[in-house]
């Protein structure tokens, strides 16, 4: 009988995580052997945490709030898109080398591209956020070639930021929220305002009836976002359970080298709720 591969998804909390149901579901399609459980780190303990899960034969971790910089910090190797992100949330540890990849913008266009069938190029986006949730996702948005993107913050300076690092591969535009008066194709809310059911303050204008909201935060009923969107007559809303399981799902290939079906997950844990 061949070995179980040890991964897990590392955080602080971590209780909440639907990772482990859902590798454990990729794992059953795919035939794959191996064990993927929640491992809970004390803030001050990352690196340590790390080198036991290595000692203990561990193959692969993905990582969440709030050590997804740490992560990054201690990655002998950076994949072009995890060092675009400036942050990792998978990594693979062969031959006694950490490798850190950036998984969450390919989750994003996965999303939207394969699940929602909408197609990002010549597009106009405007993404709401400039922390390291929208920095995580802008390269593989970028790759897909829209025509413009607009990064909305309430501190402008940070938007300027998330502008400089991608300056050499797209001439991002950056606004105020009160500023936008214009609609667009595809408005991303890269905040974490649903957390708090709370709404950035936007104005109206931007939403029309062509207009696609996504959220990247998902809860079992819509996201205040998303239902503001839809009071516009927004041409659809969706929240980011596709992205979250897409992200797993190219971590999953990353370690194991076979793609899983995500879409029958997506609808699993949709049902769930």
């Amino acid at each position: 009988m061949s070995e179980i591969s040890k991964y897990g998804v590392v955080g602080n909390p971590i209780k909440h995580s639907k990772s482990p149901e859902i590798h454990s579901t990729f794992a059953e399609q795919t035939n794959q052997q191996m064990q993927y459980l929640p491992i809970l780190i004390a803030l001050d303990g990352f690196q340590s945490g790390i080198q036991q899960f290595v000692a203990k034969g561990g193959r692969g971790l993905n990582v969440t709030v709030p050590f997804k910089q740490q992560a990054w910090d201690i990655a002998d190797e950076l994949s072009e898109r995890a060092q675009l992100a400036g942050a990792v949330n998978t990594l693979s540890f062969v031959d006694g080398v950490i490798k850190g990849d950036n998984t969450d913008g390919t989750g994003l266009v996965r999303d939207l591209t394969a699940n929602q069938c909408f197609d990002l190029k010549g597009k106009s986006i405007l993404i709401l956020g400039a922390g390291g949730a929208v920095r995580g996702v802008l390269g593989p948005i970028i790759d897909e070639m829209p025509s413009s993107i607009t990064i909305a913050n309430r501190t402008l300076s940070k938007a300027e930021v998330l502008k400089g690092v991608f300056s050499d591969v797209f001439d991002i535009q950056v606004m105020s929220f009160e500023s936008l008066n214009k609609s667009y194709d595809l408005i991303i809310n890269g905040t974490s305002a649903s957390l708090q059911q709370e709404l950035p303050p936007l104005p109206d204008c931007i939403v029309d009836a062509d207009t696609i909201l996504y959220d990247m935060m998902y809860s079992k009923e819509p996201t205040v976002f998303n239902r503001w969107g839809n009071k516009l007559g927004a041409d659809k809303t969706i929240d980011g359970l596709g992205m979250l399981v897409e992200q797993a799902a190219e971590a999953f290939s990353l370690w194991r080298g076979v793609s899983p079906d995500s879409r029958l997950i997506i609808d699993k844990i949709r049902k769930s709720f």
